[in-house]
């Protein structure tokens, strides 16, 4: 079982429930849950830069800049 998850060509994408995406034939609803949560993501990581870890949000929390 280890062997076929680490093998790129015994690799099947897994939906949500565990049921390989080839045998139900539901790719489209796992590829827009995908993109979609990658989005959040980029999102979640943006708002983190921007309200802690920039040169600005240093400056106003009173700490010396990089």
């Amino acid at each position: 079982m280890l062997l076929a998850a680490t093998s790129p060509l015994g690799v099947l994408p897994l939906a949500l429930d565990g049921e390989s995406v080839a045998e139900t034939g539901g790719g489209g609803v796992l590829a827009i849950v995908s993109v979609v949560s990658i989005a959040i993501g980029y999102v979640i990581l943006f708002a983190l830069w921007r309200y802690v870890f920039s040169a600005k949000a240093k400056a106003k929390r009173g700490e010396p800049p990089d």
